[in-house]
């Protein structure tokens, strides 16, 4: 069984997670259960960045301390990614003494190992309170930060202790091009080559005086910065510096947005590399989810709210709807026609509709049991449905998890297409009980393929259909488990309207 330890971004705690927050976590997720059903011993880490300034003066404004704001936020996140169906198995936060223990250990790991790396010195340049970090000119557009650009940037001048990521180009640029750090899709590891090309500054990794934060080793006046913190989460969850982390390290995934690929393509490779730590193997940067081709943020307020969104349908269709709509590569727009359009089509006319009309022939004209198949399967519908299976696997393998949502509603469609060609009910007026058995045995076996491949987008509903098919054991079901799937003698109960109809809906969060 293989290793496949998979992280998300850890949010800051400044204010309650939106819609674009969520596409990580559903993506991230729905990556995880693809590789749980490939039989991989999967480690799943999501959890919450809780040292920032922005905390300390989101907590001032609620009147409360700290750290009940951070726990009160962490709940607050925690709870949402729960009922959206998350699947993680650990939960981190930089608040913890686990992470601060790591995060010492590593600087203490880089100075011993390359004391020059590591040097005070004087920082003036323009901070961006909404990425908590001195902007450069190339992420400055009209005097705002190109991430934040509701925000004022504020002028800081302080003596900080800095690393030296200057001396890591060359070394950084050759793994990222011969692909032994991969950096995807395309379109970001070109980003990152670009930046690479153009030269690295030495970056400040510690603040003055900063009481919120983990104290710098050897120097009590200072912190250490958020983001050199909260980057080395994705050890600390591992145990580091115990020997044992290596049971998980490296992870073989890191899932981010586009916005943070400097820092977990630059300078987390090279404080692993200072540290000799190994690199991460994977990093996939997504894009962003837009209204009205503006992107979705806290700092810029929202035009849906997660809450309204989960509401509309429930968890499993929001979850649908960003990775097939959206994706997980480029940018795209969230709107409630397209949501509703989405919802209508493909889960209730399209899935759930097959589901339902297959469970209801199998009640009318076998009495709810599952026939045997005389034929042996050798129908067309088999046939669509292995290729259908094929391209899934490598579209979930190449994490393209829109194509892979496609493939596994395709096949849906291609379910109804052969009820619509075989027509159930003439051969039952026929008495033609043979192929009647066939082609029942045929739609009940691509229902249970289709409730494996709907799991990793729909795991509710997924579940839900496989145990319509008495189907047990839902946790332990594998991908392999429907090569070659035999249902017969099975009694089906009547079939639920998995995704009622919609009702007029308000188009407003």
């Amino acid at each position: 069984m293989a290793k496949y330890y998979l992280t998300t971004a850890i949010d800051y705690s400044n204010g309650d997670p939106h819609v674009g927050h969520a596409l990580e976590k559903v993506g991230a997720d729905c990556i995880a259960r693809y590789h749980r059903l490939r039989g991989d011993d999967v480690h799943f880490l999501m959890g919450m960045d809780e040292h920032s300034q922005s905390v300390v003066q989101a907590a001032a404004v609620a009147g409360v301390t700290p750290l009940a704001w951070v726990d009160r936020m962490s709940a607050r996140f925690a709870e949402f990614w729960r009922r959206l169906n998350c699947s993680h198995d650990d939960w981190i936060r930089t608040t913890e003494p686990r992470h601060a223990r790591a995060v010492t250990a590593l600087l203490e790991r880089i100075q011993r190992l390359h004391p020059g790396e590591v040097f005070a010195a004087e920082y003036e340049g323009l901070y961006c309170t909404g990425c908590e970090e001195f902007k450069q000119d190339a992420q400055v557009v009209d005097g705002h930060c190109i991430e934040h650009p509701t925000l004022e940037l504020v002028p800081m001048k302080e003596r900080n202790y800095f690393f030296r990521l200057s001396v890591y180009r060359d070394r950084l640029l050759q793994l990222i091009t011969a692909g032994e750090l991969a950096v995807d899709p395309e379109i970001r590891r070109n980003e990152v080559l670009r930046l690479l090309e153009g030269g690295l500054e030495d970056i400040s990794i510690s603040r003055v005086r900063q009481p919120w934060g983990i104290p710098f080793p050897g120097d009590s006046q200072q912190t250490v910065y958020v983001w050199f913190d909260a980057l080395i989460n994705y050890l600390s969850a591992t145990g580091f510096p115990d020997a044992s982390y290596q049971r998980l390290w490296p992870a073989d995934l890191h899932v981010i947005g586009k916005g943070i690929t400097r820092f977990h393509c630059l300078v987390w490779p090279a404080m692993l590399l200072a540290a000799d730590v190994a690199l991460p193997r994977r990093v996939w940067a997504h894009g962003y989810v837009q209204w009205g081709g503006a992107k979705l943020s806290k700092t810029a307020g929202t035009a849906v709210s997660l809450e309204g969104a989960i509401e509309r349908y429930g968890p499993d269709p929001l979850r649908y709807f960003l990775l097939r709509e959206i994706g997980f590569e480029s940018d795209g727009n969230f709107t409630w026609e397209r949501f509703d359009a989405r919802y209508t089509a493909d889960l209730a006319d399209t899935f759930g509709n097959f589901v339902s009309r297959t469970l209801s022939m199998v009640t009318r004209y076998r009495n709810g049991t599952v026939p045997k198949d005389p034929r042996g399967f050798a129908t067309p519908l088999e046939d669509r449905a292995r290729a259908a299976m094929d391209a899934y696997a490598r579209a979930m393998d190449a994490l393209a998890l829109h194509e892979g949502a496609a493939h596994w509603m395709a096949l849906a469609a291609d379910g109804n297409r052969y009820v619509e060609e075989t027509a159930p009910w003439k051969l039952a007026k026929a008495g033609s009980d043979a192929e009647l058995d066939s082609v029942l045995a045929n739609l009940v076996r691509t229902v249970g393929r289709l409730a494996v491949l709907a799991s990793p987008f729909i795991p509710d509903k997924a579940a839900v259909v496989w145990r319509l098919l008495g189907g047990e054991g839902w946790e332990q079901v594998r991908f392999r488990d429907v090569l070659s799937p035999d249902f017969s003698g099975r009694t089906l109960p009547k079939a639920p309207i998995l995704f009622p109809k919609p009702q007029a809906q308000p188009a407003a969060s």
